[in-house]
Formats: C-alpha cells, structure tokens, sequence
C-alpha cells in the first residue's frame, strides 16, 4: 500500500503505511525509505543517526529478548524460593537487580508511540485550547512521538518540548 500511495504522490499516506510497518516488524530498508521519502518531502522526525539504526536492531528483537529475560526471571524466582533456606541474601539481591534490569530493558527499549501528521498546515498549540499559544504549523507526513491525550488533543514531542495537536491531524501508528 506504502508504494501504491507514494506513487499516487501521496506521502502522508505512504508514510503512514511504511510507519505500520515499522512499528509491527522493525527493519533498517524500511526506516531508510521512511527517510527518504521524509528528506525529498522536508519532514521532521525521521532521524537517520548511527543510534536510530541501533534502536531499530534492538526493537527488531524486543519481544524475543523480553520473553527470554520474563522465562529468566520466573525460573530464577522458582529456584530461589524453592531452595530458599540454601540461597543467602546475596542471591536474593543478583535476582532484585536482574528484575530492576528487566524493567528498565522494557521501559526503553519499548515500542514509542507515534503519530503521522494527516494534514497540512496543522497547528502545534502550546496547551490543549483553541485560545493557547500558537508555536509552530506542521507539515502533513510530519512524524511527532505522542505522549498523552486529553480531550480532542494529543500531546506530542516537539523539538524537545511538549506541544498539542488536534486528534484529527494526528493519524496514531498502532
């Protein structure tokens, strides 16, 4: 469908597509189109740094390294409560700090909430009203990283700030 779109010159359209794909299987020859299309376009949020290929590789194999650190962390919860009185306090310690590295791996690493811009000259308020201030217009294909929702509104990342977004100029990549 991303072709189909961005041969009809379409780009919002293709971008989202390619955007879906991402999202369910992470690969660098899809990001580097997004990036492509993003570049001949002029569009934000499509970085294409040495970390970006990385976070790319690493979310590729997320849900594969989290079942195996999940499987990890019951079969060492088991052992240790099964031969409780043999394991000193010391194990108990490695098997809190291997959990606190468990849940800052499924804290980062996760799959980012992101957002297409649908329609151009969509405006980024600085709060979620009409009447708020008036910080930038963006272009439809714009990729914005969605942090919350209130009301009609989402609230996205903007060049490092918190911005708003009518929900109808937003479409979200689930």
């Amino acid at each position: 469908m991303a072709y189909i779109q961005e041969g009809l010159d379409h780009y919002p359209a293709a971008l989202y597509y390619l955007s879906l794909a991402q999202a369910h299987q992470p690969r660098a020859a899809t990001w580097r189109k997004m990036t492509e299309l993003a570049q001949n376009y002029r569009l934000t949020g499509y970085s294409n740094t040495w970390q970006q290929q990385l976070l790319i590789t690493i979310r590729r194999y997320y849900y594969r390294i989290l079942q195996a650190l999940l499987v990890g962390a019951v079969i060492g919860g088991t052992l240790l409560l099964v031969r409780h009185r043999q394991m000193g306090a010391g194990w108990w310690a490695v098997y809190a700090a291997y959990l606190g590295l468990t849940v800052v791996y499924l804290n980062t690493f996760g799959p980012e909430k992101v957002g297409i811009v649908s329609k151009s000259a969509a405006a980024l308020m600085g709060a979620p009203s009409p009447g708020a201030a008036w910080l930038t217009t963006a272009a439809a294909g714009d990729r914005l990283v969605v942090v919350g929702q209130r009301d009609i509104w989402y609230e996205v990342q903007w060049r490092g700030q918190s911005a708003y977004i009518r929900r109808h100029d937003l479409m979200l990549v689930q």
